[in-house]
């Protein structure tokens, strides 16, 4: 058996490799096309123009019900783990729900695009990657507090040490970013799709730009460090048949849900 067929270590790996062939495709097809300039273009450029716009939806789409399914399968894994440890379990919530917050920030990153719906992009943005990075710390400190007894220091380190990359990615791009669209170097530099080497505010562009495809894979990253996790789970489906049709509910089942309610099993 092949290490990514242990468990459920696919849904991690499939996170990562999907969402990074969406970043890596659709810029393939607006270099191809003329779209964008070949030395790092914003993400975001790239997926603008059609037919690399198309690509770039419909995968980060499927990249975010991915990120769905990774994220509640660890709420769950560290739930079971952790099951008497209330201050665990309530930075589990949370940290499902943050999780649930950027994956929504990334569907609206697929579908409204930078030089269309500027505003609605930038939230996206912000929920995905800003609250992602706290989705991150969340899942940092648990890895923190369930060492050395559910797995070792090393996966706590690794995890900080994506954390801390992330973070100063998303620094150096704040950064950047506001230098160059602080208006010295001309408007609507949104729409602009085109560098010259020679432009004022190229070296703040070319900063923001890598700080960016920074930031996408440290995010990328930090899921891998799930995949020795995942190994340990299984999914399984257990269908119980109340009947032999779907039309009728049979009288004893009645009975033994009756029987549940007053016993307050239910």
């Amino acid at each position: 058996m092949w290490w990514f067929q242990q468990g459920l270590s696919v849904l991690p790996v499939a996170l990562v490799v999907w969402s990074a062939a969406s970043f890596v495709f659709s810029y393939i097809t607006a270099i191809v096309l003329h779209h964008v300039d070949p030395l790092v273009p914003y993400i975001s450029d790239t997926g603008t123009i059609p037919p690399e716009r198309c690509i770039f939806g419909i995968m980060l789409n499927i990249s975010a019900f991915l990120g769905l399914a990774t994220m509640y399968v660890r709420y769950k894994q560290v739930y079971a783990l952790n099951p008497d440890k209330s201050k665990i379990i309530k930075l589990n919530k949370i940290g499902l729900m943050l999780g649930l917050m950027s994956c929504f920030g990334l569907c609206i990153i697929a579908n409204f695009q930078k030089c269309i719906l500027y505003y609605v992009h930038v939230l996206g943005a912000c929920l995905t990657f800003g609250v992602g990075a706290v989705y991150m710390l969340v899942q940092t400190v648990l890895s923190y507090l369930m060492q050395p007894e559910v797995h070792s220091k090393d996966i706590f380190w690794i995890r900080l040490t994506v954390l801390l990359w992330c973070c100063s990615s998303i620094v150096s791009m704040f950064v950047s970013s506001v230098v160059l669209y602080s208006g010295l170097y001309g408007t609507n530099l949104v729409q602009k799709l085109h560098w010259d080497p020679q432009e004022e505010g190229y070296t703040a562009h070319i900063i923001s730009t890598i700080s960016e495809w920074s930031l996408a894979f440290s995010f990328l990253s930090f899921f891998l460090t799930y995949i020795r996790d995942f190994q340990k789970i299984s999914l399984r489906a257990v269908v119980s048949l109340h009947g032999q049709t779907l039309y009728n509910t049979p009288q004893s089942f009645v009975t033994d849900e009756q029987t549940l309610l007053v016993a307050g099993s239910i």
